[in-house]
């Protein structure tokens, strides 16, 4: 059986580069990952989006520690945030902890070293394939081979790759094109209850105009 791992796990584990522990599509990903908490505390029943504001409907801790950090920050609000706010309030600390996650389920192990021989820098080779490869196949089977129903949390994650302009990261070797109308279809389908399919929709939304923003400000930096 699969280990339980969260959707911010499951995405930083597909960035990760199996041999050298390089992390692709940084930038993403921890939006990406960021965006997994809010969907993960839907799921779970604690938060809710209304008019694109996040709301607490439960603030017991779901018991999984980057969980139960993201719904204290949520919950210790005055005033309801916007789903594209929290997303990049809560990036930084959703990063590590997804990070901080994998470590201790032996996932991946971490390597020190300096590059240029002054700069420390840190990477994280793959230690148990095993989780990887059953996300692969499970995101296989739902979105090249529509085979498979997918379920609330599969379908979900599928939304936060398609939102966060991921497709590549999960199909290297897929047409594009395909690719990205099989992953839309998926992520707005009626597969959830009402509360997690607004807080998907919402984050999804979130995605693309932040994951835009960032891409546009890079490339005018760079130019």
């Amino acid at each position: 059986m699969e280990p339980p791992t969260t959707l911010g796990e499951q995405l930083l584990l597909l960035s990760l580069d199996d041999e050298s522990g390089t992390a692709k599509e940084q930038a993403k990903v921890a939006l990406a990952v960021s965006a997994a908490s809010l969907v993960e505390l839907a799921l779970a029943g604690r938060i809710d989006v209304t008019d694109d504001r996040v709301t607490v409907v439960d603030a017991t801790p779901p018991g999984e520690p980057a969980l139960d950090a993201a719904l204290a920050a949520v919950a210790g609000r005055d005033r309801p945030g916007r789903t594209g706010d929290w997303i990049n309030r809560l990036r930084t600390d959703a990063v590590a902890r997804a990070r901080a996650g994998l470590l201790e389920k032996g996932l991946v192990r971490e390597e020190r070293r300096k590059v240029l021989g002054l700069f420390p820098a840190r990477r994280y080779p793959e230690a148990d394939g095993s989780v990887e490869a059953a996300v692969r196949q499970r995101l296989d089977a739902v979105v090249l081979r529509g085979s498979v129903t997918p379920d609330e949390r599969t379908a979900s994650l599928v939304a936060l790759l398609h939102g966060a302009k991921l497709h590549r990261l999960a199909f290297p070797d897929a047409d594009v094109r395909r690719v990205e109308a099989a992953m839309e279809s998926v992520a707005h389908g009626r597969w959830s209850a009402t509360a997690v399919r607004h807080v998907v929709r919402a984050a999804e939304s979130a995605l693309t105009v932040t994951v835009a923003a960032t891409v546009t400000t890079n490339l005018a930096a760079g130019g």
